[in-house]
């Protein structure tokens, strides 16, 4: 097993690193450096000035040596103004003592860069959203993972039968509406005079400081439907390729209680697929919710990365997605160490 994690440890890093420098390739490409030379300056400015911008901030430089800069292997770049002799660079400001001057200041030193549009640090924009998003993420969890499972398991015991069809008919509808449909329609039915039961509310704002049963409900329960839905199905259709197995045919023939053979021979085979449907919820939910968070005007993750790539924010649209690209691999790494341990074919493999 130890192996085997370092391994998956090695192809994480190294797939990673590849996507990481598409990702900085894609957004230090010249057309996206005009347009945030300008977005700095003014829009009418010639192209003299966008080069000259470009040159002292450092943005002309060769691509691998800007990534190298940006992940904190080379020494940052430095200019000097020919007119007054002040000298600025990526790791220091204008007017720094030399001796006090930083030579790295990359995302491994743990300077993820500033944002051009927020002002601030990049590092700790990204870290305040995706708290706020892993707040949303872990009450979606709640409440989508066990109802999502009760429903397949039920609907996987018998197929065929009422509950099998009632409930796989819920899952498919839940599945097939989009977040941003059933979102109005909860806004419309529980938070609007239109039907007037103003139950919850329909800003998710307040959430962001104090979750409340008001003020979270709705967000959570429009994101839950729609992944539910795809996880059910999946319970479903594993458990009834279980309950269909010989060695429960055997358990029945011995005369075993129907509760026993689910409990305890059906149920822990049934969920080796859907775990990994589950895991898979986490990268989803992470950027997945940009609708949902933009419906309810919760400024989460999902919003801040609408908001770096609508503005041409390259340090933090670059932050937002070596945050995706590790969370994805993350989960799948969890996924594969979870899907030996529940089964222990593979393990023997």
């Amino acid at each position: 097993m130890g192996l085997f994690i370092l391994r998956r440890l090695g192809v994480m890093l190294l797939t990673a690193l590849c996507l990481t420098f598409i990702v900085f390739w894609l957004t230090n490409l010249y057309p996206n450096l005009e347009k945030l030379a300008k977005t700095q300056g003014n829009f009418r400015m010639s192209d003299e000035a966008v080069t000259s911008f470009l040159d002292k901030n450092g943005y002309l430089q060769p691509m691998p040596v800007k990534f190298g800069q940006w992940l904190g292997v080379l020494p940052g770049w430095t200019w000097e103004d020919p007119e007054t002799g002040a000298v600025t660079g990526r790791c220091f400001a204008s007017g720094t003592p030399e001796e006090e001057r930083g030579s790295f200041c990359g995302v491994i030193q743990g300077d993820w860069g500033f944002s051009t549009v927020f002002k601030e640090d990049v590092g700790g924009i990204v870290a305040t959203r995706l708290g706020l998003t892993g707040k949303l993420m872990f009450a979606v969890m709640l409440v989508m993972v066990p109802m999502a499972l009760l429903i397949g398991v039920l609907a996987g015991m018998r197929e065929g039968s009422v509950t099998d069809r009632t409930l796989s008919t819920f899952s498919i509808a839940s599945t097939a509406t989009p977040e941003y449909v059933s979102g109005v329609i909860f806004i419309a039915v529980f938070a609007s005079s239109a039907v007037g039961l103003k139950w919850f509310k329909g800003s998710a704002t307040s959430a962001m400081e104090n979750a409340t049963f008001e003020n979270f409900t709705l967000p959570v329960i429009t994101i839950a439907l729609y992944g539910m839905g795809y996880i059910a199905r999946m319970t479903r259709a594993s458990m009834t390729e279980v309950m269909t197995a010989q060695y429960i045919r055997t358990a029945r023939l011995k005369g075993v209680k129907f509760s026993d053979i689910v409990m305890k021979h059906a149920l822990r085979n049934a969920l080796i697929a859907p775990f990994t449907v589950i895991m898979l919820q986490f990268p989803w939910l992470l950027n997945g919710v940009v609708i949902v968070e933009t419906l309810f005007n919760y400024k989460g993750f999902g919003w801040l990365l609408v908001q770096a790539a609508g503005n041409n924010d390259i340090e933090l649209l670059l932050a937002v997605s070596v945050v995706s690209v590790a969370v994805v691999l993350v989960t799948q790494l969890i996924s594969d160490i979870g899907y030996v341990y529940l089964n222990p074919r593979i393990r023997i493999a």
